[in-house]
């Protein structure tokens, strides 16, 4: 096995990761320079350099992606018939057979640089981001955060909704300003050389995004990983973050955490309601947790996500959500018909190609799996969030938090509701509700000072 791709061609990728722009980008020329900032600037101070960025991946390393998967060595097929021992041989053969043959990289690299995008180092570190802003004045400054197996492209089809509201059926007061980053050792934001780049430090990382873009106050928004990044975000401290919205929020009582973890049965005074979530628990911690539980303590063994396409694809598609592993919307975009009745909503498969195609030609399916040996926060826990916070529970998320859980672990809980659509990729695969929960989260924020 070789781990080594092409060395010019990556090469040329990293280098992208640092480019200074002599011109503007579209989006840049679209948007007006001058307008992306909120203070007019587009380079900060000396050292703290806000430097645009433009995608452009070699046509060789599209030609040995396209190899590569043509060489595929597949193993015999699973001895079942359903995903219990995993992806079945037969999605994963189609799948790589359309990557091969009819998917186009160049159509969501042409989407993401009619964007603004930008690099800016933050604790020695290379951050990528997305910064869109809003036609309408006073919009309110957002700033989002992926989780992993995701990157910014799941937030691509939220971008028109949140900052330009009118032409989703909404209102201008409900606009934002958006702030998208990738998170360290996602997409092209760099790959951090060392340890220490754990959620509380992402967090730190985003307010000093957010204050060098000129905001002096902003809301943060996160699912999966960005839902504990937002929650340490607020326990900062920081000023300028007056509210954060989550949908994957820390809620679970120690007491109820400890029994799923035992494998003790569910104590006898819950609710109807927080039974049926203690079964979800139950359901996420014995079958739909082992891809965490490589991450978090071996990532570095699972090199050979760097050397196989093939391989890559399916360890990024079996990530579950509350119906099915894999997420039932994942498993039914890439069908292209609903698997086991559940829709994929948005979703279609060049949209999950897109995304795995940008984690293998970023190479960065260990430096994202470290997250998971860097993060000491128990993600399910109580989040503890004194600020003012909202919480969004879609319905194929992998446990549906109740109101009474959100209540005691978010203590200025201004909005709660269960939306009546979506999953584990919310804003990928149901756009416009994930939007107006957003929106809904923080209208009460907007006219305090």
């Amino acid at each position: 096995m070789t781990t080594t791709h092409y060395p010019r061609e990556r090469t040329a990728i990293d280098r992208g990761r640092r480019r200074f722009m002599t011109t503007a980008t579209a989006g840049i020329v679209a948007a007006g320079a001058t307008g992306l900032f909120p203070g007019g600037e587009v380079l900060a101070a000396s050292g703290d350099a806000i430097r645009p960025f433009r995608i452009n991946i070699p046509d060789k390393a599209l030609a040995d992606l396209r190899h590569r998967l043509a060489m595929t060595r597949w193993p015999d097929k699973e001895t079942v018939d359903d995903d219990s021992q995993g992806v079945p041989q037969a999605t994963q053969q189609a799948l790589v057979r359309y990557w091969q043959t009819d998917y186009d990289w160049r159509k969501v690299e042409a989407r993401l640089n009619a964007l603004p995008q930008f690099l800016t180092e933050i604790d020695g570190l290379d951050i990528h981001f997305l910064h869109v802003r809003s036609k309408h004045p006073n919009a309110l400054p957002m700033i989002v955060t992926h989780g992993w197996p995701g990157s910014v492209i799941e937030q691509l089809k939220i971008i028109d909704p949140l900052t330009n509201p009118t032409a989703h059926g909404g209102s201008a007061d409900d606009a934002f300003d958006l702030v998208i980053p990738s998170m360290p050792g996602y997409g092209f934001s760099g790959k951090p050389t060392c340890t220490g780049w754990d959620p509380q430090r992402i967090a730190r990382a985003w307010v000093v995004l957010m204050k060098r873009l000129g905001y002096t106050r902003f809301v943060a928004q996160g699912g999966d990983w960005g839902s504990p990044v937002s929650n340490e975000m607020a326990k900062l401290g920081a000023p300028e973050l007056i509210g954060i919205h989550v949908n994957l929020p820390g809620v679970v009582p120690p007491e109820i955490f400890k029994a799923v973890a035992s494998g003790d049965p569910a104590p006898a005074d819950l609710t109807d309601e927080e039974k049926h979530v203690f079964a979800q628990l139950k359901t996420q911690f014995t079958k739909r947790r082992a891809y965490a539980q490589i991450m978090g303590t071996r990532p570095q063994t699972l090199s050979g996500l760097a050397d196989s396409p093939a391989g890559l694809a399916a360890w990024l598609l079996d990530h579950g959500d509350g119906y099915a592993q894999p997420a039932a919307a994942i498993a039914s975009a890439v069908a292209g018909h609903p698997v086991n009745g559940h829709s994929a909503g948005a979703l279609t498969r060049d949209d999950v190609l897109d995304n795995i195609s940008l984690y293998w030609l970023t190479n960065t399916a260990i430096s994202s799996a470290r997250l998971y040996w860097e993060n000491k926060i128990n993600l399910y826990l109580p989040a503890n969030v004194t600020i003012p916070a909202a919480v969004t529970a879609f319905p194929g998320e992998s446990f549906v938090a109740p109101r009474s859980w959100a209540e005691r672990a978010y203590r200025k809980l201004i909005y709660f509701h269960q939306a009546e659509a979506g999953g584990h990729f919310a804003a990928w695969e149901q756009p416009a509700i994930f939007s107006r929960e957003v929106r809904d989260a923080f209208r009460s924020l907007r006219s305090t000072t």
